[in-house]
């Protein structure tokens, strides 16, 4: 597939007339930059950015998609991608665009109108933390973990009504051992089995992070930039077990897991997601 990555936003530059500048870097899942182009703020509109990508598309041809991890990028490439007809995907995994970005930064200060001000090209704001909707709460929730050999083979090829197992999370293209201990959350949802599990699919998972506190929470990273608290507690042996949940996150390269249920009975399951931080 020809999938771009793609970021349009302002850079710790500007014109001589003193007008922020937004650069747009577009480069495939490669790093290899297939188009790169400044705009004075003011001029930054959807005509503008429709006309450098149908110059980027007369290079290279039409893309399968473009991949967005930026909120205010994101709504500029859907018009842009509805108008031209390219799929555009909001994901936070942009690891090639991600690089590409972080080297300009070295670049900048090179340039004559450069601006000196603090810059962080992957910063985005996060608003706080959203309350899981209760009507979506079920029975219980626990720590769990998989050995990362078992993964593909337990879940890949079971009738899971929502299953996302992204081939670049897959332990085996991590180059994980197959003994490596994967941890995860599984939530026995009971009748809102169903409903949570939509929902999650809505939301789009990203990772699973506890996060210790007072008290200590389990947060969803989804979307873009949505969190959501999908529990808190005090208990010390649940705290226990999230300090060993996200040990194991390091030792497993950060790859983890989200399983909805119906019950525990092992017999079915609702939907399955392979998260990592992005």
């Amino acid at each position: 597939m020809n999938v771009w990555q793609a970021d349009f936003y302002r850079r710790p530059l500007q014109d001589e007339t003193g007008q922020i500048l937004w650069e747009l870097l577009i480069c495939d899942t490669t790093g290899n930059v297939i188009y790169q182009s400044f705009c004075p703020q003011p001029d930054v509109t959807r005509d503008w950015l429709v006309s450098q990508v149908q110059v980027s598309v007369a290079k290279t041809g039409l893309p399968d998609a473009i991949q967005v991890f930026r909120p205010q990028s994101f709504n500029l490439f859907q018009e842009v991608g509805q108008q031209l007809g390219i799929k555009v995907e909001a994901t936070r995994r942009t690891p090639a665009l991600k690089q590409r970005l972080q080297e300009r930064t070295l670049e900048y200060p090179q340039h004559e109108n450069y601006t000196g001000e603090a810059y962080n090209p992957l910063s985005l704001d996060k608003p706080p933390p959203l309350p899981l909707p209760e009507n979506l709460w079920g029975d219980r929730w626990r720590f769990a973990s998989i050995p990362a050999g078992d993964i593909e083979e337990g879940f890949a090829q079971r009738p899971i009504p929502i299953l996302q197992m992204p081939n670049e999370l897959l332990p085996l293209q991590l180059g994980l051992a197959s003994t490596v201990a994967v941890p995860g959350v599984v939530i026995d949802g009971g009748r809102q089995s169903m409903p949570l599990a939509r929902w999650l699919q809505e939301v789009q998972p990203v990772a699973l992070n506890y996060i210790p506190g007072a008290p200590d929470g389990l947060i969803l990273e989804a979307g873009l930039v949505e969190r959501w608290v999908m529990a808190t507690f005090e208990d010390k042996e649940v705290a226990a077990a999230a300090r060993l949940y996200e040990q194991r996150k390091q030792t497993s390269q950060g790859l983890h897991f989200l399983l909805v249920q119906p019950d525990d009975s092992g017999m079915t399951y609702t939907g399955f997601w392979l998260l990592m931080a992005d």
